[in-house]
């Protein structure tokens, strides 16, 4: 996979970029906002990922990152040193697909790489031609706006469909709340929390599947695609 490093101390990106080629990335290294923006470039190498350190000398990483989304929907990861959830949050506003914390562990940082690539590899799969999602007995036609189950047309809600949709482009795939709440309500997480939960239990039961999107203790809720 080609990943595209945004990080200006040479030290840190020459460490970082010798264990993810032990990895198997081929990694570009751009050492400041406007040379990130230039290796996006539509006749440039295709990147599997960007891993975005928002530390950057010309410009705002928050900024970079809104232009990055922009220009491509490659996955961007943020790296930062802020650790508040309304640092993250708006980064998530802003299309970053996921974020690491500094200091970060290795391991932690890989996994979320290979995690943000199959995700989009899985959308690009789902939401590919003019069928709908198929999940079992449960079919989900995203321009209509419309879900079945075994046949029976349910009626959900605005809310509650967009949360459905975003659960069921990419199954098994964990959502954090936080993400949730904002690329759903396009808001933060304060003061929303409650609705999302009373959202979830809205679709539990009007799809007559207890079981379709599991709580994941202390993180978040995932979708797990029943059995046709």
């Amino acid at each position: 996979m080609r990943l595209l490093l945004v990080e200006d101390d040479n030290h840190v990106a020459a460490a970082l970029s010798a264990i993810l080629a032990r990895h198997g990335f081929d990694v570009t290294h751009a050492r400041s906002g406007e040379e990130a923006l230039q290796a996006l470039v539509p006749e440039g190498p295709g990147f599997g990922v960007v891993l975005l350190d928002l530390g950057l000398p010309d410009q705002d990483g928050y900024e970079v990152c809104g232009k990055i989304r922009k220009r491509t929907g490659t996955p961007v990861i943020m790296v930062t040193a802020r650790s508040d959830v309304r640092s993250r949050i708006h980064g998530l506003n802003l299309g970053a697909d996921d974020y690491v914390v500094k200091p970060y562990d290795t391991g932690e940082l890989l996994a979320r790489i290979h995690a943000v690539s199959r995700r989009t590899v899985h959308e690009d799969t789902a939401t590919s031609g003019d069928g709908p999602l198929r999940l079992g007995p449960m079919h989900i036609e995203l321009p209509t706006r419309q879900v079945m189950v075994d046949g029976t047309v349910i009626q959900l809600t605005r809310k509650e469909f967009d949360l459905l949709a975003l659960l069921a482009q990419r199954p098994g795939v964990v959502f954090r709340r936080e993400q949730i709440i904002s690329e759903v309500w396009r808001t933060s997480w304060e003061g929303t929390g409650r609705t999302l939960e009373v959202h979830v239990a809205s679709l539990r039961a009007k799809l007559r599947m207890p079981a379709l999107i599991e709580t994941v203790r202390g993180v978040g809720y995932r979708l797990v695609a029943p059995a046709a």
